[in-house]
C-alpha cells in the first residue's frame, strides 16, 4: 500500500477512493478475483485497509473455479466458491459437474455456486439450467458446503426447485434480488440473503424494501466484484475495499448501527462457510 492509502494497481483515475474504515471487521460474500484488473495481493490489501479483512471468491466455469480454488489454498483469508454459472449451462455434461464435485469436496472451498437460474438473460436453454441446478444442489449436499445461488427473474422456479430436491441445510441468495414477500419467504425457510452495491441505487426501493423485511441475523453483504459498484462511485469498477459503502447504507436502511450489522453479518458468514 501507498502512504495514500492505496495500492498502486488502485490508479486514482479509475478506481474510487478507499472509504473509512469499518468499526467492526466483515467480509465480502461474494467477489469475482480473476475479474479484476489489479492483483490479487493488492485487492485483499486495500479491502484490509478498511476492516473487510476476509472474501469469497466465486467461480463461474471450470478455469474460474479451478483459480478461486487455487487461490483460496494460497490465501488464509481468501475462500472458494465452485460452479458453473446457469448462463454457461448449455450442453454441461456429466463429466464436467464430476469436476465441479471434485472441486468442491477441496477444504479451503466453502461453498457450491454461483449456480441457479438466469431468466434475464437466457442465454443457456431452461432444461440445461434446471438440470445443471439440480445437480449442484446435490453436490452442496454431498459436500456439506454452502449453495451459492444466482437467480434473476426465475424466484419461483429456483424456490420450487429447491423445494423438490430438498435445500442443503446452507443457502445463500447471491446479489438477492427479490421483493419483501420473497425475502419473508426465504427467512421462513432460513435462507440467507446477500445484497450488493445495487440496493445503493436509486431505483432500486423494491430491493431496500425486502432489506426491511429480512431478519438480521440472515443478511450478509457482498461487491459481485467487480460488478455492481454502490452509490457514490456508481459507474467505476467494485472491489472489496468499497463494502463500507455498501453494509453503512444497508444499516441505515435497516436503522442499525454499522457495527451491530457488520457482527450480525460476520456471524452469519462464519456460520455459512465455517471458521477462518
Amino acid at each position: 500500500m501507498s502512504e495514500s492509502g492505496r495500492s498502486d494497481g488502485y490508479a486514482a483515475e479509475r478506481f474510487p477512493p478507499l472509504p473509512d474504515p469499518l468499526p467492526v471487521h466483515v467480509f465480502d460474500s461474494h467477489c469475482h478475483l480473476d475479474m479484476l484488473d489489479v492483483p490479487v495481493e493488492e485487492a485483499l490489501a486495500a479491502a484490509k485497509a478498511v476492516g473487510v479483512t476476509r472474501i469469497v471468491t466465486i467461480g463461474c466455469d471450470l478455469a474460474s473455479s479451478r483459480f478461486a480454488a487455487d487461490v483460496a489454498a494460497e490465501h488464509d483469508d481468501v475462500y472458494a466458491g465452485v460452479a458453473i454459472h446457469p448462463n454457461e449451462t448449455t450442453g454441461v455434461s456429466d463429466a464436467v459437474l464430476d469436476d465441479v464435485a471434485e472441486l468442491a469436496a477441496l477444504p479451503r472451498v466453502r461453498a457450491v455456486g454461483e449456480t441457479g437460474l438466469d431468466y434475464y438473460r437466457d442465454w443457456a436453454p431452461k432444461d440445461d439450467q434446471h438440470r445443471s441446478f439440480r445437480a449442484h444442489i446435490d453436490i452442496a449436499k454431498r459436500t456439506g458446503k454452502a449453495l451459492v445461488i444466482h437467480d434473476r427473474e426465475a424466484h419461483d422456479d429456483v424456490l420450487r426447485i429447491l423445494r423438490e430436491e430438498g435445500a442443503p441445510e446452507k443457502v445463500v441468495f447471491h446479489c438477492f434480488s427479490g421483493d419483501a414477500a420473497m425475502a419473508k419467504e426465504c427467512a421462513d425457510r432460513g435462507y440467507v440473503m446477500s445484497f450488493a452495491g445495487n440496493v445503493t441505487f436509486k431505483n432500486a426501493e423494491p430491493l431496500r424494501e425486502a432489506l426491511r423485511a429480512a431478519p438480521a441475523d440472515l443478511l450478509l453483504v457482498e461487491t459481485d466484484a467487480p460488478f455492481l459498484t454502490p452509490v457514490p462511485h456508481r459507474g467505476k469498477p467494485n472491489s472489496s475495499y468499497l463494502i463500507p459503502h455498501t453494509v453503512r447504507f444497508m444499516a441505515e436502511v435497516k436503522g442499525m448501527d454499522a457495527d451491530e450489522l457488520c457482527a450480525a453479518i460476520a456471524a452469519t458468514g462464519e456460520r455459512v462457510f465455517g471458521p477462518w
